[in-house]
């Protein structure tokens, strides 16, 4: 007997363990596949509470798990991307797209025979994984996934013994669930604690069903077991909030009241919240009907508890915010967001790419300022004094802090299993970021030029002056195109005028050199002349840097078309 009942609990570990696996292999897979389309998803959000909701219901789809879904949302917030505004809408999104899990456990667990789909799947994906050709890596991986998690859930639903092969067991899950608020009280604490011991909702409910058809739980157990679940997924974000800003706590406690209150209104309203799905669901809450009509509660509530709270969105914000005091972060002060998110990346580095493009805009954007300071004082040395030196370096070390975060976090992703499409946009960003700091650098040597030519007496002529103008504006005219196409896909089109734009800077260079040699011939004053061409040589050396960030915006695009079709 003792030997039986260890075989039956091997077995029931293993089938979840397949399941559990199958869900994340398939996760990771959609979340790579797709990940292209969820950060311009991302991208899309806005202050509507609606948009908000939708968005989080349609993540929380493709990513197979509302863990993963709000400790996004979480990192979000705590890199203040996301208002607690925003953030209440996608919980609440969240909260319905986790219904999805149950469905598919309902349907293909116990409805219908999902053996012949699930080695198929599994074909079909191993071919898509292992022919390089075909290049659908991420599809073959996701189809695997999908096989494995069909595979354990048929293992599942198989391993679980029938309640009779136990009678005492049996006899005592029926005496602890009778009528009255207690025992469905310390069915919701069952299911609460489930879902943390297994860190996952859809495991959790993956059980509950299954144990509910097998007959070891009824109808109204399982209920109160799922609504426990609903409780049990806060943990995941509450934790992913542990030493985060203000924002993050927010967001996390704003989850688990949504959760907690939502569960209590239903409790007060149990048995006719029961009562109503059965007239819904055709048919009784037994057997093989009884995982469906599981399914329509569990949605049910979510749909409901969202219809409940949507409304006041911002009323419920300001309340989370009173219990959670302090100043919520709107976005960092100085350096990259990039360090508020890095600890939340792992979970799936291709959804925080995007806000690398982001960082990148700023970073761009403090060069070209340092730039326009620098091509101001070399026409006009005299204005380089130390107040204007000073604000140069300010600026070339907030671009290098960006720099470095900005790398770093680069690197960290690189560290991760990572798509070939995604894997060289990692490149292609690391490279962008490493030439605007090569600008900068390049820009603040420009700005110290000046302050030589002021300190030394270092006249140029009209003449040259006047040809400097115009090198200095050709050169910043080709700064300003690729801050301007930063966070676009260059086209051929746009490629070949990067290169001509640089052809235009080197031609401006020989011109300029050949001018100040010419001046040297006739005696003009040397060091005045080499420290023009050492200006010149700096502008060059810009344009270069330019077309250089033009040619990896161009390999990025053609990654991201990859990502699109790989998807």
């Amino acid at each position: 007997m003792a030997l039986s009942i260890v075989g039956d609990v091997l077995r029931l570990a293993g089938s979840l363990g397949l399941f559990l696996y199958g869900m994340r292999v398939m996760s990771d897979g959609l979340q790579r596949s797709a990940g292209e389309r969820l950060q311009r998803l991302l991208n899309l959000m806005t202050g509507n509470r609606f948009v908000a909701f939708l968005t989080g219901f349609v993540v929380t789809v493709l990513l197979q798990s509302s863990s993963a879904s709000t400790v996004l949302i979480v990192g979000f917030v705590n890199a203040g991307l996301l208002s607690l505004v925003q953030a209440i809408g996608l919980i609440l999104g969240a909260n319905v797209g986790t219904t999805v899990t149950g469905w598919i456990v309902a349907v293909f667990g116990f409805a219908i025979d999902i053996s012949a789909a699930a080695l198929p799947a599994i074909a079909v994906g191993a071919l898509f994984y292992f022919t390089r050709r075909l290049r659908r890596y991420e599809l073959g991986r996701s189809l695997i996934g999908f096989g494995l998690l069909f595979l354990g859930l048929m293992f599942l639903s198989d391993s679980v013994p029938e309640a009779e092969e136990y009678p005492a067991v049996l006899e005592f899950t029926a005496s602890i669930a009778g009528p009255g608020v207690i025992p469905v009280l310390a069915f919701v604490l069952v299911g609460t604690v489930l879902t943390i011991a297994l860190q996952s909702s859809s495991a959790a409910v993956a059980v509950t069903l299954t144990m509910a058809y097998a007959g070891w739980i009824d109808y109204r157990m399982a209920a109160a077991i799922i609504l426990g679940e609903n409780i049990g997924t806060t943990i995941t974000a509450t934790l992913a909030s542990v030493g985060g800003s203000v924002g993050a706590k927010r967001a996390a406690r704003a989850h688990f009241v949504l959760n907690v209150v939502g569960v209590l209104w239903m409790l007060a309203v149990f048995e006719p919240a029961l009562r109503a799905v059965d007239a819904i669901v055709p048919g009784s809450p037994l057997g093989i009907m009884l995982p469906t009509h599981l399914a329509v509660f569990h949605t049910s509530f979510n749909v409901v508890n969202v219809l409940l709270f949507i409304g006041f969105t911002r009323a419920f914000a300001r309340f989370v915010e009173r219990i959670v005091p302090g100043e919520e972060l709107e976005r960092p002060s100085e350096g990259s967001v990039l360090r508020h998110l890095e600890e939340y990346m792992h979970r799936s580095p291709e959804l925080y790419l995007f806000q690398v493009r982001n960082e990148l805009s700023r970073m761009a954007k403090q060069t070209g300022a340092l730039y326009d300071r620098a091509a101001r004082l070399i026409v006009d040395p005299t204005l380089a004094d130390e107040s204007e030196i000073a604000a140069a370096a300010e600026t070339e070390n907030f671009v290098d802090r960006i720099e470095e975060e900005i790398s770093h976090f680069l690197a960290t992703c690189s560290s991760e299993h990572l798509a070939r499409s995604t894997a060289e946009a990692v490149t292609s960003l690391l490279r962008i970021t490493h030439e605007l700091e090569r600008i900068a650098d390049s820009s603040y040597n420009l700005c110290l030029l000046a302050r030589r030519a002021n300190e030394k007496n270092r006249v140029f002529g009209k003449k040259a002056v006047k040809e400097l103008s115009t090198y200095v504006e050709t050169v910043g005219r080709f700064l300003r195109f690729t801050q301007r196409t930063l966070n676009e896909s260059l086209s051929r089109e746009e490629l070949a005028a990067a290169r001509e734009n640089e052809e235009e800077v080197d031609e401006g260079r020989v011109s300029l050199k050949r001018r100040a040699r010419k001046r040297l011939q006739k005696n003009k004053n040397v060091k005045t002349e080499l420290l023009f061409i050492d200006i010149v040589g700096h502008l060059e050396h810009i344009g270069d840097f330019c077309l250089n960030i033009a040619e990896a915006q161009a390999r990025l695009g053609e990654s991201e078309n990859d990502m699109v079709r790989t998807a």
